[in-house]
C-alpha cells in the first residue's frame, strides 16, 4: 500500500469530490490547507504518513503560530489535517490516529462593534437630496437600535405586532420563536410619526413597507444603515447588527440586568449575551484611561 502523504492527500481529495460530493470551493480549501501540511512534512523529511506522530502535529501547529496565523486559521488547517488522518485510519493507511489527543485551538472571541448613542441620533440629521421620505430611514434605525432587533425581525414586523397601549412589539425571532420587546417612548414617537405619513391599509400590512406596500428587503435596510453610520462613526463594522450590538451594550452600561437583556435580544443561552458584558468592561477601561488623571 502506498503510504506517501502526497498520495493519500490525492486519494482523500478524490473522495471529497466523487463520494461526498463536496463543492469545488470546499475541495480547493481542503487542498490548500493540506498542501501547507505536506510542505511542512517534506521540509522535515517526513514523506510516509506512518511517520507522523502527535508530537509532530504539535510541531506543525507551533509552526503555523510562528507564521502569525490566528487561531481561526490554525483551527481550519488542523481540521483539514484531522479529516485526512481520519480518512487514513478508516482506509488502513495507519493503525493509530495521532490526532486523537490533539484539541483545536480556542477561537478568539472578537468583541462586537459599538457606536455611541449620540452618533446614532446624529444619523437622523443627515440630509440627502435623494431621500424623499427621511422618516423611513429614521424609523428603520430607531427600531433596530431602540428595540435591539435583527434585520429579518424588523422586515417581518406587521402592524398587528405593535401594541401601543402596552408599549411592546411582538417579534418573530430565530427558530420561529416569538418574544415580546418593549418600545421606548422616543421610539414610539418616531413610529407614530411614520405611521401618520404612511398609514396602513390593514393590520396584516407589514409595519415598514416599500412603495408597493410590500415588505422591505433586508438589502435595502443594510444599504440605508451602512451609508448613514459611515457618516457618523469610524468603527470598522457598520451594519444593522452594529445597532443591535450597540443597544445591548448601552443597556448593560446603564445597569440593565443581563437576563433581561438576554430576553430582549432573544438569545437562547445566557453565554451568548455575556459577550456584551466584556464590551462594557472594555468601554469602562477605555473611558477610565482617557479621563482619569492617574490612569
Amino acid at each position: 500500500m502506498n503510504n506517501l502523504i502526497s498520495h493519500i492527500i490525492q486519494k482523500f481529495l478524490s473522495e471529497l469530490s466523487s463520494v461526498r460530493r463536496y463543492s469545488p470551493n470546499t475541495i480547493r480549501s481542503y487542498k490548500n490547507d493540506l498542501i501547507t501540511f505536506d510542505k511542512f512534512c517534506a521540509e522535515n523529511n517526513k514523506t510516509n504518513i506512518t511517520e507522523i506522530t502527535d508530537k509532530f502535529i504539535r510541531r506543525f501547529l507551533f509552526h503555523l503560530s510562528n507564521n502569525n496565523l490566528d487561531n481561526k486559521s490554525i483551527a481550519r488547517k488542523l481540521s483539514a489535517v484531522r479529516s485526512l488522518f481520519n480518512f487514513s485510519f478508516n482506509n488502513g493507511y495507519i493503525q493509530k490516529n495521532p490526532l486523537t489527543l490533539i484539541s483545536n485551538p480556542k477561537a478568539e472571541k472578537k468583541l462586537p462593534s459599538v457606536i455611541d448613542s449620540e452618533s446614532i441620533i446624529e444619523t437622523y440629521k443627515i440630509q440627502s437630496s435623494r431621500e424623499k421620505y427621511p422618516i423611513i430611514k429614521i424609523v428603520i434605525i430607531e427600531i433596530l437600535y431602540g428595540c435591539a432587533l435583527r434585520v429579518s425581525e424588523l422586515c417581518n414586523l406587521k402592524i398587528k405586532d405593535v401594541d401601543f397601549s402596552n408599549h411592546t412589539l411582538k417579534v418573530l425571532g430565530k427558530g420561529n420563536k416569538t418574544r415580546i420587546v418593549p418600545i421606548g417612548e422616543k421610539s414610539e414617537i418616531i413610529l407614530r410619526e411614520y405611521l401618520n405619513q404612511f398609514p396602513p391599509e390593514s393590520h396584516d400590512d407589514y409595519l415598514i413597507r416599500n412603495k408597493f406596500n410590500r415588505k422591505i428587503n433586508p438589502r435595502f435596510v443594510h444599504r440605508i444603515v451602512t451609508k448613514n453610520l459611515s457618516q457618523v462613526s469610524d468603527v470598522k463594522k457598520k451594519s444593522p447588527h452594529t445597532l443591535r450590538h450597540s443597544a445591548a451594550t448601552h443597556m448593560l452600561d446603564n445597569g440593565a440586568d443581563l437576563r433581561v437583556v438576554k430576553e430582549i435580544l432573544g438569545h437562547e443561552n445566557l453565554s451568548t449575551t455575556q459577550i456584551y458584558t466584556q464590551v462594557s468592561v472594555e468601554r469602562l477601561k477605555a473611558i477610565y484611561k482617557k479621563s482619569h488623571p492617574k490612569s
